[in-house]
């Protein structure tokens, strides 16, 4: 079964999460029916391209499958894990990725709508970032997505407590550009993305990237580069890495010691 859909609308791209029994989760096969579909959209010159949940969905995305996840001693997020494949697709696309979020956002989804062009979302949905949940090393790249949309302090409160945001405070902190009610979601997104199909994709496109370089224009010593990737591996290495990933797995609260 498809865990994607794709639709054209008045020259709006839509790719919807359709994966119910597995809460949409960014899996590497539903990753790579995303990539070429955003592959496909950009040679039929779609300049503005929603992410969305199928209708009734309670969950948007459930984020990384943890069942994918190595179990110890693999760094869980390297450059080529499933998860980043899809973010530096969604970065690059040359036209403007809309999320419109019904439901919860977990995980690595929630990093997924960081590195979306704008969010609206309604008065469902939510978004948690869950690594300390998991014991889970989360990347520089990864982090760095929260701190350019959020300030650092959010960003820090949101790593370290692991706690849903509802979706008025996601509207206030700027997670979502637009709040909604449910009623109005799709309207209010087809119309922002009508919009935007209106202006030069030529334009759009450029300023697109220089957003991109600019916002990661942060350079570092291969020292430090190195300092950091150490300081991970201390984690993915660790026995709070591995409980983490069984708790989760054998659906019970873990166990974490610090080691």
């Amino acid at each position: 079964m498809p865990m994607i859909t794709i639709e054209i609308k008045e020259g709006t791209g839509f790719i919807c999460f359709d994966n119910p029994r597995r809460r949409n989760a960014l899996s590497g096969e539903l990753v790579d029916d995303v990539i070429r579909a955003l592959k496909d959209l950009e040679e039929k010159k779609i300049s503005v391209v929603v992410f969305r949940a199928a209708d009734g969905a309670s969950v948007w995305s459930a984020g990384h499958d943890v069942k994918e996840l190595p179990l110890s001693r693999r760094d869980p997020l390297g450059y080529f894990d499933s998860l980043e494949r899809l973010l530096r697709a969604v970065q690059i696309y040359p036209g403007a990725i809309i999320a419109m979020v019904h439901g919860s956002v977990w995980g690595g989804a929630c990093d997924l709508i960081m590195s979306c062009d704008i969010a609206v979302g309604d008065e469902t949905c939510s978004f948690a970032i869950t690594p300390a949940k998991l014991g889970l090393p989360y990347n520089a790249t990864g982090i760095l997505h929260f701190v350019n949309r959020l300030g650092l302090n959010i960003a820090k409160e949101m790593f370290f407590s692991a706690d849903p945001v509802s979706a008025d405070r996601a509207h206030r902190i700027g997670i979502l550009n637009h709040l909604v009610s449910s009623g109005e979601l799709y309207d209010f997104t087809m119309g922002l993305a009508s919009r935007i199909g209106s202006r030069s994709h030529l334009s759009i496109a450029v300023i697109k990237e220089q957003f991109r370089i600019l916002s990661s224009a942060y350079p570092i010593s291969p020292e430090t580069f190195e300092r950091i990737q150490g300081l991970r591996r201390q984690v993915y290495d660790s026995h709070d890495y591995e409980e983490g990933i069984q708790a989760f797995l054998e659906k019970r609260a873990p166990v974490f010691t610090g080691e």
